[in-house]
C-alpha cells in the first residue's frame, strides 16, 4: 500500500494546473520535464538543462529576484533590464527639483555616473525538493501547533546544512498549501546601481488611465547594474566595487515577434491564491475589495491634488501615489471580472463534486467530509472582522506620522519596564535616529495632515461600533465629527511631524512625553484594539483556513490522480510558457497582438501629463528614423502573449525558443484581473515592452550607446 508522501510524490511529478493549459501555470524550473515535449511542440529549441541547471550556464543564471519585482541581465559586466515603474522609488529618490529624473530620465554616460540605490538582486544558485526532510517526525495525529513547531525546527535545521559556509540566502517555500517543501538558494548582491531610465513620459505613458489596460503603448523598462567585491563577493556600495560578471546574460534579437510564436517568461510571481475556495472570493468580491477601494479613492485623490501644485511634493510623493494606485486600479478590475465571470458560483459547483466525491466512502469522508463545512465556519469568522483589517491596513496608518509613531512603540515598552535598560534604550534610540533622514526626506507635513483627517474619517465610517478604539471614539465625540479639526489639534500638538522636536525627544527620551503625544497614543490604541479584539479571534480563523485548505488540496490530488497540479506563486522563480496572440475581450472586439508609435501618437495629449509626448520622440517619428529597429515602416512598441503572470513577474525575460531576449513583462490586462484567483485562459494576457522599442529609446532617443555596445543584439 502506497503511503501519502508516496502518493504526493507521484502526483507532484506531473506538479501543473487542475487544468492543464499550455498557458497556464507557474511552473518550478526542476521540473521542466513534465513540460517539455509540449513547450517542443509549441517553439522551443533549448533543452531542460539550458533552461536550469545547477552546474552548467543556463537561463537561470540571468534572471534576477529584486525581491518586489523581477529584472534579466544583459552584459557581462552586469547590466540589467527590469520595469520603470520597478525602478521608480530609486529614480525618484535620486531626483530633486534640480535633477528631476522622473521628468528628464537619467542615463549614465559611464560607470562613475552610476547612482547607488537601496534595491538588493538575488539570482538562484539551486532549488531542491525538501518535503520529506521538512515533514520529518510529522503524523497525521499531531497537534497543528506542534506539527509547525517541528516544521520549523526542521526547516531551521536544514537551513544551516544548504548554506554551509557560504554567505548564500536561504527560503524554504511552502507549496501546495503545506503538502509541498521546497529549498531556493539564492546569492544577494548589495550594490545595484541605477545606470538608465527614459523619461516617465516615456516610462509611465499612459499612467493611471492606461494601468492594466489593452492596447498599451508603454516604454515601461528601466536599466540597473550589480556590483561586486573586486573578489566577486557582495559587498555594500563602494567606489572600489566592481561590475558583476555573471553566469549568463540574455542576448538580445530583433527579429521581432509574430502571432503564435513560442515565449517565456522566467521570473519571481508574488501571490496567487488560485485555490481559494467560494468563501474566500465571496469576501474579496463582498467585503475586502470595496473597502480598498473605497479608502485608496479618497487617498489617491488628496495626493493627486497636493502633488499637482508643487513639484517639490509631486517627487517627494510619486513612487507612494504609483504604489497605491497601481492596485487601486487592479482591486476595481479584480471585482468586476468576478461578478463577469460568475467565480463564486462556479467555485460553489466544484465544491459541490468535492463533497460528493468526500462522502463516496467511508474512508474519504473521514478524511475530507468535514473540510468545506469547516471552512465555512472559519470565514464566517473571518468576515466578522475583515471590515477593521482592511481599514487599519489601509487607512489606519495612512498617514507617515502614525507610521513614524508606530515604530516608537518598540521604545515606548523599553522606557516602561520597572527596571529601564539603558543600553537597550540607547540602542533603539539610535536605530530610530538612522530612520529620520529617510523618513523627513520625502515627507511633506500638510500633505500628510490631510491624509491623516480624511484616514481617521474613514476608518470611523468603516469599522463596526463594537471594535472601534476608544480614543478615536473620543475624538469624533470631542470634535463632532470634524476629523479636520482632530487633524489640525493632533498635527499641532505631535512631534511626529517636526524633525527637530523629533530629535530633541530622542536626545532626552521619556516615557511621559511619549504617552502624551497625540499621534502615538492613538496609534498605540489603534494596534492594542487589534491584538486584544480582533487577532484572537482572526488569527484563530485564518489558522483553521490554513490546515483545511492543506487538507483540501490533498484531497483534491486524489479526486483527480490523472491531473497536474501547479503551486500557487510565492515569490520564488518560475517558468511560463505560451505564444504571442491577441484576443477578443468583447463582443465584436478583436485586440491584435501588438501596438505600434502610431498609438502613441493618435494618444498625444500635451494638456493631459499622462499622455505628454517628448518633443525628441516626435521628431523621430515624424522623420520616420527609427534606424534597426523598425518594422515595415513603423516602430513596435508593447506586445501580448497568453503567459501566466503576476505581480512580482513586472521586469520579467520575455524569451523565444532560442532563449533570446524579445521583451520586458510589465503588466495584465484588465479584463483577466481575476488572474491572482481564477486563471481564464480566454482573456488572461501578460503585456510586454517589446525590446526593439526599448533599444531605439537607448540608442536613437537617448544616445546611450555605452550600454548597447555591452550587449549582444542579433538581428
Amino acid at each position: 500500500m502506497q503511503t501519502f508522501l508516496t502518493r504526493l510524490f507521484i502526483a507532484l511529478l506531473l506538479l501543473g494546473s487542475p487544468v492543464t493549459k499550455a498557458d497556464e501555470g507557474m511552473w518550478l524550473l526542476m521540473n521542466l520535464y513534465q513540460n517539455y515535449e509540449e513547450m517542443q511542440d509549441m517553439g522551443l529549441e533549448l533543452t531542460p538543462e539550458q533552461i536550469y541547471s545547477v552546474n552548467e550556464s543556463s537561463l537561470k543564471d540571468a534572471v534576477v529576484s529584486l525581491r518586489f519585482c523581477t529584472a534579466e541581465l544583459v552584459s557581462p559586466e552586469g547590466l540589467m533590464f527590469t520595469n520603470h515603474h520597478c525602478a521608480y522609488s530609486a529614480i525618484q529618490a535620486n531626483s530633486s527639483v534640480e535633477h528631476d529624473y522622473l521628468t528628464d530620465g537619467f542615463w549614465a554616460a559611464s560607470k562613475a555616473e552610476e547612482l547607488p540605490t537601496d534595491i538588493t538582486a538575488s539570482i538562484l544558485i539551486r532549488m531542491e525538493d525538501v518535503t520529506e526532510k521538512v515533514l520529518e517526525g510529522v503524523t497525521a495525529d499531531m497537534a497543528e501547533a506542534e506539527r509547525n513547531a517541528l516544521i520549523r525546527k526542521n526547516s531551521a535545521a536544514l537551513e544551516e546544512s544548504l548554506k554551509g559556509d557560504t554567505d548564500y540566502r536561504i527560503e524554504i517555500k511552502s507549496m501546495l498549501k503545506g503538502n509541498q517543501y521546497v529549498a531556493f538558494v539564492y546569492e544577494t548582491f548589495e550594490d545595484v546601481r541605477l545606470v538608465g531610465a527614459p523619461p516617465s513620459a516615456i516610462g509611465k505613458f499612459g499612467g493611471d488611465e492606461d494601468n492594466w489596460e489593452w492596447p498599451r503603448h508603454t516604454g515601461d523598462f528601466s536599466l540597473l547594474r550589480i556590483y561586486t567585491a573586486p573578489d566577486g563577493s557582495s559587498a555594500a556600495y563602494n567606489e572600489e566595487n566592481v561590475p558583476y560578471q555573471p553566469r549568463h546574460f540574455f542576448p538580445i534579437s530583433l527579429k521581432g515577434v509574430e502571432k503564435e510564436d513560442y515565449a517565456m517568461v522566467m521570473g519571481f510571481p508574488g501571490r496567487t491564491q488560485r485555490y481559494l475556495t467560494s468563501h474566500g472570493i465571496r469576501l474579496a468580491q463582498e467585503k475586502s475589495n470595496p473597502s480598498r477601494i473605497k479608502v485608496r479613492t479618497a487617498l489617491l485623490d488628496i495626493m493627486k491634488a497636493a502633488m499637482n501644485q508643487d513639484d517639490a511634493v509631486r517627487i517627494q510623493y510619486a513612487s507612494k501615489y504609483s504604489r497605491m494606485a497601481n492596485y487601486w486600479k487592479y482591486f476595481i478590475g479584480q471585482n468586476e471580472g468576478l461578478a463577469r465571470l460568475q467565480t463564486v458560483a462556479k467555485k460553489e459547483k466544484q465544491e459541490a463534486a468535492f463533497q460528493q466525491w468526500a462522502e463516496a466512502t467511508p474512508e474519504r469522508k473521514a478524511d475530507y467530509g468535514a473540510v468545506l463545512p469547516e471552512m465555512a465556519k472559519a470565514y464566517t469568522t473571518i468576515a466578522q472582522y475583515d471590515d477593521f483589517v482592511q481599514h487599519i491596513n489601509e487607512a489606519g496608518l495612512a498617514s507617515e506620522a502614525m507610521q513614524l509613531a508606530y515604530r516608537f512603540s518598540g521604545l515606548g515598552t523599553l522606557l516602561a519596564e520597572e527596571e529601564v535598560d539603558e543600553e537597550k534604550v540607547k540602542d533603539a534610540v539610535a536605530g530610530l535616529q538612522n530612520r529620520l533622514d529617510s523618513h523627513f526626506k520625502d515627507y511633506y507635513a500638510p500633505l500628510d495632515q490631510q491624509l491623516f483627517a480624511a484616514s481617521m474619517r474613514l476608518f470611523y465610517a468603516g469599522v463596526p461600533a463594537d471594535q472601534m478604539p476608544e480614543k478615536l471614539v473620543d475624538a469624533q465625540r470631542k470634535y463632532k465629527g470634524d476629523f479636520q479639526k482632530m487633524a489640525d489639534k493632533y498635527f499641532k500638538k505631535s512631534m511626529f511631524n517636526e524633525r527637530e522636536e523629533l530629535e530633541d525627544f530622542l536626545n532626552t527620551p521619556k516615557l511621559k512625553k511619549l504617552e502624551k503625544d497625540p499621534l502615538y497614543a492613538l496609534v498605540t490604541d489603534l494596534i492594542m484594539t487589534y491584538r486584544s479584539k480582533i487577532a484572537p479571534a482572526y488569527r484563530e480563523a485564518r489558522a483553521k483556513e490554513q490546515v483545511l485548505m492543506r487538507t483540501l488540496v490533498k484531497g483534491m490530488m486524489e479526486m483527480h490522480p490523472d491531473k497536474n497540479f501547479y503551486p500557487d506563486a510565492n515569490s520564488s522563480i518560475r517558468l511560463t510558457y505560451g505564444t504571442v496572440g491577441g484576443y477578443t475581450p468583447r463582443d465584436a472586439v478583436r485586440y491584435q497582438h501588438y501596438t505600434t508609435i502610431e498609438g502613441i501618437m493618435e494618444k498625444r495629449d500635451p494638456n493631459d501629463a499622462e499622455f505628454i509626448v517628448p518633443d525628441k520622440l516626435v521628431e523621430l517619428y515624424e522623420a520616420g528614423d527609427y534606424g534597426r529597429y523598425g518594422w515595415e515602416g513603423t516602430l513596435p512598441v508593447n506586445f501580448i502573449t497568453n503567459n501566466d503572470i503576476t505581480g512580482g513577474n513586472s521586469g520579467s525575460p520575455v524569451i523565444d525558443g532560442e532563449g533570446n531576449l524579445i521583451g520586458i513583462a510589465f503588466d495584465g490586462n484588465w479584463e483577466a484581473m481575476t488572474g491572482d484567483l481564477v486563471f481564464d485562459k480566454a482573456l488572461k494576457r501578460c503585456i510586454n515592452v517589446d525590446i526593439r522599442y526599448v533599444l531605439f529609446i537607448m540608442d536613437k532617443y537617448a544616445g546611450a550607446q555605452n550600454l548597447l555596445d555591452e550587449m549582444t543584439i542579433n538581428m
